[in-house]
């Protein structure tokens, strides 16, 4: 029996076996302006989309880590807010056995990508809900991002002579 549990258990019976699942995940803040109501309704033509994200991490105990995709979505139209929308979406995880190592990939990388579908829904009802038409984000590869931000970190951090940091 402990030799179909492979290498990962200990011969204490101590499972090390990596493990990540997600507890919950909420809207933590979802903020929706339409300033220029009803009048908006009335613009012709489409109005630029300006997209912006970040992705946050907080470790809640020793095995439970919080991880906020923050959305804001600004739509102008002849250089006027058609809406405003800002999200805050969270999920909840469990990190067992994690490696160090693997942890901020995780964090910053797989969690935001189970988040995303669950956030993008929120947004599309919430702009629907506010009289637009939904607005469907494309999906977004927060693995490359989050290689894309470690290189850029990695190469300012060796351009940086030492003690100028």
């Amino acid at each position: 029996m402990a030799e179909e549990m492979g290498t990962e258990a200990l011969a204490n019976g101590e499972d090390t076996t990596p493990q990540a699942g997600v507890l919950s995940q909420y809207v933590k803040d979802l903020s929706f302006e339409n300033p220029n109501a009803p009048g908006v309704y009335q613009w012709q033509g489409q109005p630029q989309i300006d997209v912006q994200f970040n992705i946050g991490s907080n470790q809640l105990a020793d095995d439970a880590y919080e991880v906020i995709l923050k959305i804001e979505v600004k739509a102008t139209a002849a250089d006027k807010t058609a809406f405003q929308v800002e999200l805050a979406y969270a999920g909840l995880f469990a990190l067992r056995n994690i490696p160090e190592d693997q942890l901020q990939p995780f964090l910053l990388a797989e969690a935001p990508r189970i988040l995303f579908p669950f956030a993008r829904r929120v947004l599309a009802d919430a702009v629907r809900d506010g009289g637009f038409p939904p607005l469907m984000l494309e999906p977004i590869d927060f693995g490359q991002l989050y290689v894309s931000q470690a290189e850029q970190t990695d190469a300012l951090a060796f351009a940086t002579p030492a003690g100028e940091a």
